[in-house]
């Protein structure tokens, strides 16, 4: 329980750090062209539907994506076995958990939404999440719905 609270408050540590420097390495300099002019903020929907050798690769291109464009908005929409790593006390083929990295992801803004449906079908209680998960009804209308209603972008690690 100590490790635990001790590696999530050091990744959420990390991540602040990391949001920071990003944040401060995409600001304009004075005189460039980005300067007064308002910019559309990026806004990705990600979907997870094919479990945790996904999950692991979302993670890094997750990072990789806010380091490398800070500010983007992103959505993991997870569903079918994509919720597997939001289940608490889930690790991939190195024995490491998920609440971590995710605890760090969501601090620096990324949501995790989870599909009821599948929730359902699979027999999985909901109280079994990662506290950073928000339910959807039927995560395909929810990456259906960011991407038509709110101009997402779609991507599928």
């Amino acid at each position: 329980m100590r490790r635990a609270f001790f590696a999530k408050a050091a990744a959420a540590l990390a991540a602040v750090g990391l949001g920071s420097r990003a944040a401060a390495q995409g600001s304009p300099q004075p005189g460039t062209a980005a300067q007064g002019q308002s910019r559309r903020q990026v806004r990705v929907v990600y979907q997870l539907s094919e479990g945790i050798d996904q999950a692991v690769r979302a993670m890094g291109n997750l990072r990789n994506h806010l380091a490398g464009a800070p500010g983007t908005k992103i959505v993991v929409v997870a569903l079918g076995y994509g919720v597997d790593f939001l289940v608490e006390g889930a690790r991939d083929s190195r024995g490491n958990t998920f609440d971590a990295p995710v605890g760090a992801l969501a601090s620096m803004g990324v949501e995790f939404r989870v599909c009821r449906n599948t929730l359902t079908a699979r027999r999985i209680a909901e109280d079994k999440l990662l506290l950073e998960t928000k339910i959807v009804q039927a995560g395909v209308v929810e990456i259906a719905r960011l991407q038509f209603d709110e101009g997402y972008a779609y991507i599928k690690p």
